[in-house]
């Protein structure tokens, strides 16, 4: 019977499955921002407001100065929309980001989604270079907020917590940062990672001081629909911050953000785009996520089973081809003539006398 590679038919079909549900997953927006430099044109993806400014010495963002009141903004210019797809489906997203706030007793900074309908060069200086008043006005908008301040009027628990921001300053969820030894104003550079699964209404933060280790377990978990929350109304996306009663300064090394569309075959947890997005370098996880492992069964389910129907098709393939094949005549052995040696026997018969005696 002949032999076939099925190595390779296997790796073909492992490709296709994962092509099938990398392709699936449809991205609408995606942008990474590794490094700020003003030789860069960054003119055409960011806009900064108020005292947001790019400083080429450490290629970064100083959102606010060393000054009281000072604020400023981050905001990447194109909209997005939370309800998108050929199918109008809920859109999940992900962002991560790197910062510094130093050591002062400020406000911190805040990764915020604001209509378009927001004044985005407006500031009074305090809550994260959000105006006080914003509930008042019905504007609906949402901030995670890295709180550096203990402001009692909002419900702070203490001056080094993140929080969930939604419509208004007084946060939704808050998390203590000292449950995993961190300090936000510490003046030493962080990671954050925000993921929102549109198919579980889920936001999730993660942070961490190690760019290379993104943390298995988020910080904070708050269930929200993002897409009832604006409809299709269009959102700016940013990072905004101001210095309150001090001369906190909070600064913003690295950025990127990706909006995508995600099958509910596809995971149950949040997951992050950013592996699509950029194929070539995976983002490093400290613990495998279930979602993770989730997706990679399927990859490994979906790819055995099509090594096996390949190796069933190829098999039967193989049988068939067999049978229409021509008879193959046996191969015939030549023959070498046989000498036989023989005698001549002469018989004698003896007929018997009527007497009984032999002649």
């Amino acid at each position: 019977m002949a032999t076939f590679p099925i190595s390779r038919y296997s790796l073909s079909i492992a490709f296709l499955v994962f092509s099938f549900v990398t392709q699936a997953a449809s991205l609408e927006l995606s942008f990474s921002l590794k490094r700020f430099d003003k030789h860069q044109n960054l003119d055409s993806d960011i806009a900064l407001f108020g005292d947001a400014q790019i400083v080429d010495g450490d290629s970064s963002v100083k959102i606010t100065r060393p000054s009281v009141t000072s604020a400023g903004r981050l905001i990447y210019k194109k909209r997005i929309s939370f309800i998108g797809g050929d199918g109008r489906k809920p859109m999940s997203f992900s962002t991560h980001f790197s910062f510094s706030i130093s050591r002062e007793n400020g406000d911190g900074l805040a990764f915020v989604i604001l209509p378009t309908s927001f004044p985005t060069d407006l500031f009074d200086g305090s809550s994260f270079g959000l105006t006080p008043g914003l509930e008042k006005r019905g504007t609906r908008f949402l901030a995670i907020e890295f709180d550096t301040s203990m402001d009692t009027k909002l419900g702070d628990p203490n001056g080094n917590h993140i929080g969930v921001d939604v419509g208004s300053l007084v946060s939704a969820k808050v998390k203590n940062v000292s449950s995993v030894n961190l300090v936000l104003n510490s003046g030493k550079k962080l990671y954050s990672w925000i993921d929102y699964d549109a198919k579980i209404k889920k936001l999730e933060v993660r942070l961490s001081d190690s760019g290379d280790v993104r943390p298995s377990v988020p910080l904070l978990s708050y269930g929200i629909d993002l897409s009832e929350m604006w409809k299709e109304e269009d959102v700016f996306v940013g990072i905004s911050s101001s210095s309150g009663n001090s001369s906190q300064t909070a600064s913003v090394y690295s950025w990127s953000f990706s909006l995508r569309s995600i099958p509910s075959w596809l995971h149950s947890q949040p997951v992050d785009p950013r592996v699509y997005a950029n194929p070539s370098k995976l983002p490093v996880v400290h613990k495998r996520s279930t979602c993770f492992l989730r997706i990679l069964a399927g990859l490994i389910f979906g790819t055995c089973c099509g090594a096996l129907a390949a190796f069933i098709a190829m098999f039967v393939w193989t049988i068939y081809a067999n049978r229409r094949r021509p008879s193959v005549v046996p191969v015939e052995f030549p023959v070498h003539p046989v000498e036989f040696a023989y005698e001549k026997i002469k018989v004698a018969v003896v007929k018997p006398t009527k007497d009984g005696s032999n002649n």
